[in-house]
């Protein structure tokens, strides 16, 4: 496996949240979420993304499929190809189709999971020696092992983890830092799963924050979490902060926002990135980042990404 390829990325797919977000699936009622302000957080998070360098493909909404914000949990970009999942959740099984259409701007083959199990992909971190995957109440053994026989087609280990009961995904409580480094809740860390790797734990009260991801040389976490933001710069990440508040009252957070994936480049020794944001199939460019060095220790930086609420944030 290629160390890098799991936190640096050409390319992103992001869909805008739909007026149907407020009917979204959540563990527990903190409130439906409210429309303008989702939307405002969401173009914040795609904006993060391009200034990290990533060519952003933003898909209209899905007001059929109130949860299809949630891109990453559908599919899975891993080692050049496109996987179409099998979600848990059966008001998502049809989100398939419309992520395969997304996917097939990018890649010569998406590949199905095939059988009668589920795998969703906010239970799946791609690191830079295996892919972990977790078992929870929306990723099943079945589908994990048809995930299997692809995985293991791709030439990639593979490793079953059994999340924790009261963690929705797996990802909801761990983020890759780098390809050695993982940031997780204490609980998660305790569990043994990141045996072997270098584990930076999320400070006790923050543990919405865990659900962090790596862009290039830029590390994205929710805002609102001090501590973690001078932990991380601390260590030497590059931090941005974004406004999840909306995402989280349906469970979600900074991950399954986007398919985030690395294309080939036109020179294997040169990573230039055009930033450009692609709106409903027509690309127009924004901020074009001319070049990319990106050490595995970035300098430390720390920005914020602020939506422009008209309503006060809670929950």
């Amino acid at each position: 496996m290629d160390p890098e390829a799991s936190y640096m990325f050409t390319h992103a797919i992001c869909r805008r949240p739909g007026r149907s977000i407020v009917r979204g699936l959540r563990a527990s009622d903190a409130g439906d979420p409210d429309f303008g302000a989702f939307a405002r957080e969401h173009a914040a998070y795609v904006d993060a993304l391009a200034d990290a360098g990533v060519a952003v493909s933003v898909q209209d909404p899905l007001e059929s499929y109130p949860d299809s914000v949630f891109v990453e949990d559908p599919a899975l970009c891993v080692a050049g190809a496109a996987i179409i999942l099998r979600p848990g959740a059966p008001s998502r099984f049809g989100e398939r189709e419309a992520a395969r259409a997304a996917l097939r701007e990018h890649f010569d083959d998406v590949i199905d999971l095939r059988g009668g199990g589920f795998v969703d992909g906010g239970d799946i971190l791609v690191t830079g020696r295996e892919v972990l995957v977790g078992l929870s109440s929306r990723t099943d053994s079945t589908g994990v092992e048809a995930l299997s026989l692809i995985i293991s087609e791709l030439g990639l280990p593979m490793r079953v983890i059994r999340t924790p009961p009261e963690i929705l995904h797996f990802k909801t409580d761990c983020g890759l830092l780098d390809d050695e480094t993982v940031f997780c809740t204490r609980a998660l860390a305790a569990s043994g799963c990141f045996a072997g790797y270098r584990v930076i734990e999320c400070p006790e009260g923050e543990e919405a924050a865990a659900n962090l991801i790596r862009v290039n040389g830029v590390v994205l976490t929710s805002a609102g979490h001090p501590a973690t933001v001078g932990l991380l710069a601390g260590e030497g990440y590059d931090v941005r902060t974004i406004s999840t508040v909306q995402a989280a009252r349906l469970d979600g957070g900074l991950s399954c926002m986007s398919l985030r994936f690395r294309l080939p480049a036109a020179s294997d020794d040169q990573r230039s990135v055009s930033a450009f944001r692609c709106q409903s199939g027509s690309a127009s460019t924004s901020n074009p980042s001319p070049s990319l060095r990106i050490s595995k220790r970035p300098s430390v930086t720390v920005r914020t990404h602020r939506a422009d609420f008209f309503s006060p944030p809670s929950g």
